[in-house]
């Protein structure tokens, strides 16, 4: 009887198949018919037209999966591809590759790029760390979060604001990203502290999982008595590990800072060398933790070094809301007269994804 529902579920999901509605069958012979939205940290959304809200359901649980949807597809070795995606059998996963037509016109002119146009290519299911359809709008390939947390104690009238944001965007071959974090406190009998950070980043992705980089950074910062600086990095990177469990990754380059500190009349240039690492690990129930520390050796300016570190966990709860804690550090080994070699905060905020 088992066998006979097996079999049924199989013929089901070859009808809808051909009827061009995506298909999911789970690893308990469930199956979930709709519109497959995107897969990444290995979660995959699909929606149904008997649900109010998107299923996500972890990607290790679907054993099938059937859709004619054009996807952006990304693997764990780097490859990337854009297609549709069905399952041959409980482990393996045909995508039959489109090209878009500006890659499509890059292949004409050179043969060495790695996708391939209307063939068709076999991965392991495990292999897929990466769906986003093709045919949704501007807006399924835009992030946004947003966190906030204040501080108030009655002793000494202290009051503290912080303020958190990101923007991001996929294309087919580059990403972009912006965020601005601010903090704000004041307290009795003391200078209130101010902290604020703009960041712009650029990848282009690169085969193999390599990619170019651009980012521009601008902090401002009361305890190291930092009016402004402006940092420009330019470099490359490589993610040495992209599952759908976690992902690790170095960059390195070189950085061109502009600094104006508290008391001077005029800024000052240096260059720098700088060594990045990125951990991130998301396939531990609803949380998520992200550690980011990159050191900077100084080129022009004998025997300095700074390093830049970030850890955050967030907890997610329904209807995309969060649950953060985080730290920031800012370290300078030769900081300017009267200022801190360390600066860091800590932080607990609730927030909103998209």
């Amino acid at each position: 009887m088992k066998k006979l529902q097996f079999f049924l579920v199989l013929f089901l999901l070859g009808f809808y198949a051909q009827a061009q509605t995506d298909s999911l069958l789970l690893s308990n012979n469930d199956l979930i018919v709709g519109e497959i939205k995107s897969m990444d940290r290995n979660i995959i959304g699909i929606e149904t037209d008997y649900s109010d809200t998107d299923f996500k359901i972890k990607w290790d649980n679907v054993k099938r999966v059937y859709s004619k949807t054009n996807y952006l597809i990304t693997l764990s070795d780097g490859r990337r591809f854009n297609g549709k995606i069905r399952s041959l059998n409980d482990s393996v996963v045909e995508i039959d590759t489109q090209m878009p037509e500006t890659l499509l016109n890059l292949a004409k002119r050179n043969k060495k790029v790695e996708e391939t146009y209307g063939q068709n290519v076999e991965v392991e299911r495990h292999e897929i760390v990466y769906l986003n359809a093709l045919d949704d709008t501007f807006w399924s390939r835009l992030s946004f979060n947003f966190d906030v947390g204040t501080n108030l104690t009655k002793a000494n009238d202290f009051r503290q604001f912080t303020f958190n944001t990101a923007a991001g965007y996929l294309a087919d071959r580059w990403r972009a990203n912006l965020t601005f974090n601010s903090l704000r406190s004041t307290q009795a009998e003391v200078d209130p502290i101010k902290r604020t950070e703009l960041g712009l980043s650029y990848n282009y992705f690169l085969p193999h999982d390599w990619y170019l980089m651009y980012s521009l950074n601008i902090l401002s910062n009361t305890e190291q008595l930092l009016d402004l600086r402006t940092s420009n990095m330019i470099g490359a990177g490589n993610y040495v590990v992209h599952t759908n469990r976690s992902y690790l990754g170095f960059s390195a380059g070189v950085n061109f800072n502009n600094e104006k500190f508290e008391g001077e009349e005029s800024a000052t240039q240096s260059g720098e060398a700088f060594l990045g690492a990125q951990y991130n690990i998301f396939d531990i129930g609803d949380l998520d933790l992200m550690t980011t520390v990159v050191g900077y050796p100084s080129l022009t300016e004998k025997g300095r070094f700074r390093t830049d570190f970030k850890f955050d966990i967030r907890y997610e709860f329904a209807f995309d809301l969060y649950f953060k804690v985080g730290t920031t550090m800012n370290y300078d080994n030769q900081p300017t007269e009267g200022a801190s070699q360390l600066d860091y905060i800590f932080q607990t905020t609730i927030g909103w994804s998209l």
